[in-house]
């Protein structure tokens, strides 16, 4: 646990300092390419993330950056791109903690207003929490995904998040 402390504080410092360094501009980030954003952001963007393609609406794309002890996956949405509403779902421990670090995104909870994610800012979502998170409407944006151990765990992928709700977003 200390470990991740550690990590997670390291990443922000890191994070929190690029977002001062490049522009955000609406209009211009959602106009880059993938390849231009990539130059925006310190960890890799990876492959499409095809494995998951039927719980996204547009491109997202995955890269591993641990795969022992911690896992932590860099995810990168395309503008518009979000995953549907799931579940970390654990019998006790679990759940996932999200590092935004490049572009603009949006993290909500059912039920609750979303929240809207910048380099540096960090969601910690505890298991059995029904929530999305994804790109906003005219911009890039990557975060970590910690996954967070725990018993029992797994994830249910449920419904699409409306274009009607997220059309609302800016």
């Amino acid at each position: 646990m200390k470990n991740l402390f550690l990590l997670t504080l390291t990443f922000l410092f890191l994070t929190s300092n690029l977002g001062f360094a490049f522009s955000f501009n609406k209009k211009e980030n959602s106009m880059q390419t993938l390849q231009e954003y990539q130059k925006t952001i310190i960890f890799p963007i990876g492959n499409t993330n095809d494995a998951y393609a039927k719980y996204f609406i547009g491109q997202s794309y995955i890269a591993p950056i641990s795969t022992t002890q911690v896992k932590i996956y860099n995810v990168t949405f395309e503008p518009n791109c979000r995953n549907n509403w799931h579940i970390h779902k654990a019998k006790s421990g679990g759940g996932q903690i999200l590092i935004a670090v490049g572009g603009r995104g949006y993290y909500q909870e059912w039920g609750k207003e979303p929240i809207e994610m910048k380099p540096g800012d960090v969601i910690n979502i505890p298991a059995n929490i029904k929530h999305w998170h994804g790109a906003a409407p005219n911009s890039w944006f990557s975060h970590l995904a910690v996954e967070i151990d725990g018993i029992e765990t797994s994830n249910e992928w449920l419904e699409p998040v409306n274009d009607e709700e997220y059309n609302k977003l800016k």
